[in-house]
Formats: C-alpha cells, structure tokens, sequence
C-alpha cells in the first residue's frame, strides 16, 4: 500500500507540500477505499461511498498538516491514523445517514449548483466569479480539480458523473461538500456586524 511514499515524501507531507499529498492520496486511497467498503452495507451504498469517507478524511489530514496539527515518524504511523480517522469518519457518516434513511426526502432544497440567472452580468460578476472559482479550487481536494473544472464548464451531474466514472450521487456529495466548506470560509473571513472597532 505505501510501497511507493517513502521516508522524503512522508517528510514533504508532513511540511504541506501539495505533490506529496497528491502521491500518498494515490498510495493510500485504494487500501482506505477498502477499509470502508467492508463495512458498507448495499442499503448505505446508496447514500455515500468509499470514496466520501476517504475524500472527506483527506481534506482534513491535509487541513491539519497545514496547520502543523500533525507530525508523522514514519509510513506506518500515518497509515494507522489514516485507519483510524477513516473507521471514525465511517460511523459518523453512519449515524448521520441512518437518520436520513429514516427520513428521506426530495434532493435540492438547500443548495443548488444549478445556479438561475436573475441579470443580466455586469463587468464585476466575471471578478467575482474568478475569485470564486480560485476559491473553490483552493478548497478542493487535487483528486477533485477535474470534478469542478467540469462543472465550471456547466456540464449536468449526469455527465460530470459519466466523465470521471464516479456515481452521481457521488459528485453530488462532494461539490455540496466543497459549498459547505466554501459557506465556513467566508463564514470565517466575514467580520460580524456591530463588531466594528
């Protein structure tokens, strides 16, 4: 599994460096895939994947390298934290999904990709549009970029889903994750009112 992500590597991932993290998500993504699988139920299938769990794990390895949170020894410290979150991140997705099952409802109340046109755009749009964009790449997983340069390009789900061989429920998820994300962010970067100095 980790045959290929050395001791260099490990220590350029520990630093936050974006192409080490690229070689130990393709070390470690088939063995955590199958981590997940084995615990998947065909009912769950339906809801998420191996490859959310893994994916939502990542963002947070990576989010917490960046911050120095973490620091690994070697190969074999990682991948035993990477179990760990993968097996912890499993049942969170668990208990939340059982709730859902419970309830279902009609997909699309809360948050849409599909944006409606309400003007005509005016030259600030295509700014604010950019600075989106680079926002949303910038929070997005590298094994994710093709995902969103494909809906930056306005294909459905439907064919996002057929391009990148992932369900469509999947590519759902994920870019609804990276909104998610993206709403924290400028949750955190927006000062509240009345706390002008």
């Amino acid at each position: 599994m980790s045959a290929n992500f050395g001791p260099a590597q490990l220590e350029k991932l520990c630093r936050g460096d974006a192409g080490a993290a690229e070689q130990a998500f393709l070390a470690y993504e088939p063995y955590l895939r199958l981590v997940v699988r084995r615990q998947l139920s065909p009912r769950l299938r339906a809801k998420f994947d191996s490859l959310d769990v893994v994916q939502s794990v990542w963002v947070n390895l990576l989010e917490g390298l960046r911050a120095g949170k973490w620091h690994f020894a070697d190969a074999a410290h990682l991948r035993i934290f990477l179990v760990k979150a993968v097996h912890h991140r499993f049942l969170n997705y668990l208990r939340r999904h059982k709730t859902a099952l419970a309830r279902e409802q009609p997909l699309g109340a809360s948050f849409s990709w599909e944006a409606t046109p309400t003007h005509e755009p005016q030259p600030g749009d295509k700014v604010q549009a950019k600075e989106l964009w680079e926002q949303l790449r910038a929070l997005c997983p590298p094994a994710h970029h093709q995902l969103l340069q494909l809906k930056q390009q306005g294909l459905s789900l439907a064919e996002i889903a057929a391009c990148t061989g992932l369900h469509e429920s999947s590519v759902r998820r994920i870019l609804y994750e990276l909104a998610r994300r993206l709403a924290r962010q400028q949750e955190q970067e927006t000062p509240l009112s009345g706390s002008d100095a």
